[in-house]
């Protein structure tokens, strides 16, 4: 099959997710804020970075909680849905590992394809149309597949064909505070983000890269989220149209935490998969009434 021999040929990367801005109704309904500790914030944050270490507990819970579902999953794929930055690729390696899935990030595809060239590369050269119908072929081809988790690019969600490729699996739409996410990507810089970095809603590129070239801790910070909530309003209403959502908001609430970055990937991937799991009833639920 086409799709594997492609998904054979390259090393996966923890490159995440491209941007773009799409023309969805606008919506801030699923717009929350929470607080986050930027005194203690760490720069390399957990969820994004990768460098971390689960509680044991949380571990032996997910490798339970994976056993248990993994069989109702029937080998369909898991495609992780959300705005840049959200640990789309680290919590989907997390959840791979604990179903004995493969895992994948589509923008890696579809560097593959177009002979290694990086995403910003991509947008570039070729510009962000270009970038999006190879996505979609990505997808189209990856939905062909069984027993992958895909970490999907953040504008995904903003073309009906790409659900109608991501609706032969289960999407997840990880949920993070734009706050969390502003101040993880102004900590660490947009080279990687071409929406951020070659220009976007409102601003000329040549404005845009110096703004966030400012050594203004803060004022980098209300610039992203600035340009996060924009983003954010046009595709809250298509994230929302996921099979299932993990707010990190509401598992730090739960965990009694004030600030989500101090949430482990581990404690992400399990709040996932205990969604999927409630998806997953939910099916049986309306197959048992036809």
């Amino acid at each position: 099959m086409e799709a594997r021999a492609v998904v054979k040929g390259f090393q996966f990367c923890t490159w995440i997710d491209s941007e773009e801005a799409a023309h969805l109704p606008k919506s801030n309904r699923h717009h929350r804020h929470v607080a986050v500790d930027y005194n203690h914030w760490n720069p390399a944050s957990a969820v994004e970075s990768g460098n971390f270490h689960a509680h044991f507990d949380e571990s032996l819970v997910l490798k339970s909680k994976s056993q248990e579902i993994e069989p109702y999953l029937s080998g369909r794929c898991i495609y992780l849905v959300g705005m840049m930055g959200s640990g789309k690729t680290t919590v989907g390696k997390i959840l791979s590992q604990a179903l004995n899935y493969s895992f994948i990030d589509s923008d890696t595809f579809v560097e593959h394809e177009v002979g290694g060239k990086s995403v910003a590369e991509i947008f570039k050269h070729y510009g962000e149309r270009f970038f999006r119908d190879k996505e979609t072929e990505a997808l189209r081809k990856l939905s062909m597949l069984q027993r992958y988790v895909v970490s999907t690019g953040g504008g995904a969600v903003v073309r009906p064909v790409n659900w109608k490729c991501m609706q032969k699996g289960i999407s997840v739409w990880l949920d993070v505070p734009l706050e969390a996410l502003a101040q993880r990507i102004a900590d660490v810089g947009t080279g990687s983000r071409p929406l951020l970095s070659h220009g976007g809603p409102g601003e000329p590129a040549e404005k845009r890269s110096y703004m966030f070239s400012s050594h203004k801790i803060a004022f980098k910070f209300i610039l992203t989220l600035t340009y996060l909530s924009n983003i954010f309003e046009e595709r809250g209403e298509a994230y929302a149209n996921a099979n299932a959502r993990v707010s990190l908001e509401n598992i730090a609430a739960k965990k009694g935490y004030r600030d989500v970055s101090n949430l482990t990937p581990t404690a992400i991937a399990l709040e996932a998969l205990q969604e999927i799991e409630g998806y997953l009833e939910e099916e049986r639920g309306r197959a048992r009434v036809f």
